[in-house]
């Protein structure tokens, strides 16, 4: 194991802080939208509560469809020029948003913003500036960010619907959206080459594989479920704070902010025992529990600021739990070939949620008003909860990504076999053509001094 393997080098710093500003600003931009939209239902020509849950949501269909073929576009034509052009798509998607005199301009601007499907570029432009063994101080930066990009929304966004109105924030989504290009050409660095990295990005071969794991399909149904409860809770509590609590918009976040700081107060010991005494199941069941029930208390509970703040509360807790939980479940449960292929086809289902969500909470709230859609919420996350129960124990997986030394084909397939026999390695496969090999170990019974002795065989590595 090299030296300095457990550091980041200065340009994998540069490229962190400079990639997980691009998510920061893309989901900061769609998001700002969640606490305010449904409050111009009246408002926006053409509206109706389904044509505003379809606005808040289509950025999800949108997204679904092109995540996976931008990413396979940025492996043929290279990243930069891809996330570019998604980028550009987003800011064209919020300027159209920003003019438009009705409903339906206003779904137009939001499926073209989905449309700069750049996620998948991103998280192959991360694997390729990054070493192996830094990857995944990467990926979990991105994942902070995006954790980031959501709570400052909920707090940024009443604030500035007050003071720059709907038009005026689909403004600011385009401006940081070209702040993000900015940040793409001026601080990541450019890779000297682009590959395919089968362990960060979806790889067309793997899909069978990823698609025919019965864990896999439980944990996409669970992130699909997750993003539908989220987008349709917020077509029903902004309204529910306005109309039933009285609370101005401008003050909406005196209920979100104090249960965002909360929630992290209440998962963070539920996710160190869970991880110490490995009870990811069991923590996961019981994310999924509290999520029913915080749609439960927003459905039956008195509309007062406390009692939503309480309901939030628990929702935000449930909410942020989940979103931990379930990319490191993925990461566990996939192959380890497909661990990049899974998390695509993951982040698709997420996607789709949140239109399917925005479409259904909004046709439920006009039809039985805010609390029909909390109880279609409640019914999705029930679901879940049952589908999630048929789930497999997850074992104590994580994954290792060695560079190997050069060799012949045989020669790396047979060396390939000899990491399957050591005591903890559950799957290895090389890669000939990467030179690499990607593991997946059981963490409790791995043999290090065995995997150190190949190291010295074959060339240095880092993990």
């Amino acid at each position: 194991m090299s030296p300095d393997s457990s550091r980041m080098l200065p340009a994998e710093r540069r490229a962190t802080v400079g990639l997980a500003s691009i998510f920061v600003l893309r989901m900061l931009g769609l998001f700002l939208l969640l606490p305010v939209l449904s409050l111009y239902m009246d408002a926006l020509p053409g509206a109706s509560p389904t044509l505003v849950g379809v606005a808040l949501g289509a950025y999800g269909l949108t997204q679904a469809s092109l995540q996976i073929p931008f990413g396979m576009l940025s492996d043929r034509f290279g990243r930069k020029p891809v996330i570019t052009i998604g980028l550009i798509l987003f800011a064209l998607g919020s300027v159209v948003a920003a003019l438009a005199q009705g409903i339906w301009g206003v779904i137009l601007g939001r499926a073209l913003q989905g449309a700069g499907a750049v996620a998948a570029a991103v998280m192959a432009l991360a694997a390729d500036l990054t070493r192996e063994g830094q990857r995944l101080k990467v990926m979990a930066s991105i994942g902070i960010s995006i954790s980031a990009a959501f709570g400052i929304a909920l707090v940024a966004g009443p604030l500035l619907d007050h003071l720059v109105g709907l038009s005026g924030i689909f403004w600011i989504t385009a401006g940081l959206a070209i702040l993000a290009v900015l940040i793409l050409h001026l601080q990541v660095p450019t890779p000297v080459a682009a590959r395919i990295h089968p362990d960060a990005e979806p790889v067309r071969s793997q899909f069978g594989k990823a698609l025919r794991s019965g864990d896999l399909l439980r944990l996409n149904f669970g992130i699909a479920a997750l993003h539908f409860t989220l987008v349709a809770t917020f077509v029903a509590v902004p309204l529910l704070l306005r109309e039933e609590a009285e609370l101005p918009t401008a003050h909406h976040w005196w209920v979100y902010a104090p249960a965002l700081v909360l929630s992290m107060a209440v998962i963070v010991p539920i996710v160190f025992i869970a991880e110490r005494r490995r009870l990811m199941k069991e923590a996961l069941l019981l994310a999924v529990a509290g999520l029913v029930a915080a749609e439960l208390l927003l459905a039956l509970l008195p509309s007062t600021p406390w009692a939503i703040g309480l309901a939030m509360l628990t929702f935000f807790a449930a909410f942020n739990l989940l979103e931990g939980l379930l990319p490191s479940l993925i990461a566990k449960v996939a192959p380890a070939k497909a661990k990049g292929t899974a998390m695509g086809i993951y982040s698709t289902s997420q996607f789709l949620g949140a239109f399917l969500g925005g479409a259904a909470g909004g046709w439920m709230l006009g039809q039985a008003g805010a609390r029909g859609s909390f109880l279609l919420a409640a019914a999705m996350a029930l679901v879940w909860l049952v589908v999630a129960a048929g789930m497999s124990r997850p074992r104590n997986l994580s994954s290792l990504v060695l560079p190997l030394a050069g060799g012949e084909r045989g020669e790396l397939q047979d060396f390939a076999a000899r990491l399957s026999s050591i005591d903890g390695v559950v799957e290895a496969v090389v890669i000939p053509e990467e030179r690499v090999a990607y593991l997946k170990v059981d963490a409790d019974r791995l043999d290090r001094e065995a995997l150190g002795r190949l190291h010295l065989e074959r060339g240095s590595f880092d993990a």
